[in-house]
């Protein structure tokens, strides 16, 4: 890449700090823009995306073209192709796929956290109602800052049943959320990413919609402080990651060995330094995915049967309540690429996978 690449997005938008951190980590050259996309691609005399989504980043294809990209998970492995230092993607097959169940989660599911406390209580839609506007227009007049405010929470405050948070799931999505916490702060006492001791793109999925949780929207924040001050403490740290495995900047406060530090190569340099073996991992990790399989897959497949019969809506049972949402096509891709990345693997990689799932839940859409 010749120049740094555009990246057009928002600062509450969890996909865009989710990408920011991962370029700010691999060191990769970046401008940001900030505000509304269509506009600011207009002054580029760039076409946007179909649909626009946050973020969205601007590429140079082989012909030197503009090449507008939306969606975080392929951009991240597009940015594995050019770029080598760093890779957040695991060389274990197995793990590999693994982060890849962990990345969906982080950006279909805790992004179901977010959406919740965002719009479901009064305290956290009145602050986001004001600070969403703030943050794309700092000097705008306390009367259209309550005008544009007022909007944007009726539009999202109608969408919630979209996302299915409403009375009879609030009690579901709260319990998982604690749930959720707790198990990042066992996770993150005996290691420092997901995956060992360097964050893969699952670690900046889970950042991105954590970046929100804990630090904008009152009721989860609270949350968090109470239930995992590791998460809180994780989050501060993974918003810049930029020194960490660099020549020099590998510090003990991730547990790196002081003979890696000392070590004439780039510690990171070597794709296969870092990573956990998965027959060495930690409990913990096998909980998470415990988490996953009780909550989000029952979703992605019901979600899919849905679209099949041709149902706008769907309706299962989660943990022993009721879940009632619309059925989302794209959901349905999430769940189709997940056993394409399952069935890519050869048949060992495929047995150990489902050796380490079982008894999760997440397995039951790999058979």
């Amino acid at each position: 890449m010749s120049e740094p690449i555009k990246v057009f997005g928002n600062v509450g938008s969890p996909y865009t700090q989710k990408i920011l951190s991962l370029l700010r980590y691999r060191n990769i050259p970046y401008t940001v823009s900030w505000g509304d996309v269509v506009h600011n691609l207009s002054l580029l005399k760039i076409d946007p995306p179909k649909p626009v989504l946050l973020p969205t980043l601007v590429f140079k294809d082989k012909n030197n073209l503009n090449v507008c990209k939306t969606d975080t998970t392929p951009i991240i492995r597009e940015l594995e192709k050019l770029y080598k230092p760093k890779s957040v993607i695991p060389p274990s097959p197995v793990l590999a796929f693994l982060n890849y169940l962990l990345e969906d989660f982080a950006d279909e599911w805790t992004t179901k956290y977010m959406f919740h406390y965002r719009w479901y209580f009064d305290e956290d839609a009145e602050n986001a109602k004001k600070m969403l506007v703030l943050q794309h227009k700092l000097n705008i007049d306390n009367e259209s800052l309550k005008l544009f405010g007022d909007v944007i929470a009726d539009r999202q405050i109608n969408r919630l049943w979209v996302v299915g948070s409403n009375d009879d799931t609030a009690e579901l999505i709260d319990k998982s959320y604690k749930r959720y916490l707790k198990l990042l702060e066992k996770h993150l006492s005996v290691q420092s990413f997901m995956f060992g001791e360097r964050p893969s793109s699952s670690d900046f999925g889970l950042y991105g919609q954590l970046t929100q949780l804990v630090g904008f929207d009152p009721t989860p924040s609270n949350i968090a402080y109470k239930e995992s001050p590791r998460t809180i403490s994780w989050v501060n740290v993974m918003s810049d990651l930029s020194g960490l495995h660099n020549m020099g900047g590998v510090g003990e406060f991730f547990g790196i060995k002081n003979e890696k530090v000392n070590s004439k190569i780039n510690y990171f340099k070597d794709n296969e330094i870092g990573w956990i073996k998965l027959n060495e991992s930690s409990e913990t990790l096998k909980e998470i995915f415990h988490e996953v399989g009780k909550v989000y897959i029952p979703c992605l497949i019901a979600n899919s049967e849905a679209y099949l019969n041709g149902d706008e809506i769907w309706e299962t049972e989660i943990d022993g309540s009721k879940w009632k949402q619309k059925t989302f096509p794209y959901q349905v891709k999430c769940l189709s690429w997940i056993k394409d990345e399952f069935n890519s693997l050869c048949g060992d990689d495929k047995k150990q996978v489902m050796e380490f799932l079982k008894g999760t839940g997440c397995e039951s859409i790999l058979d």
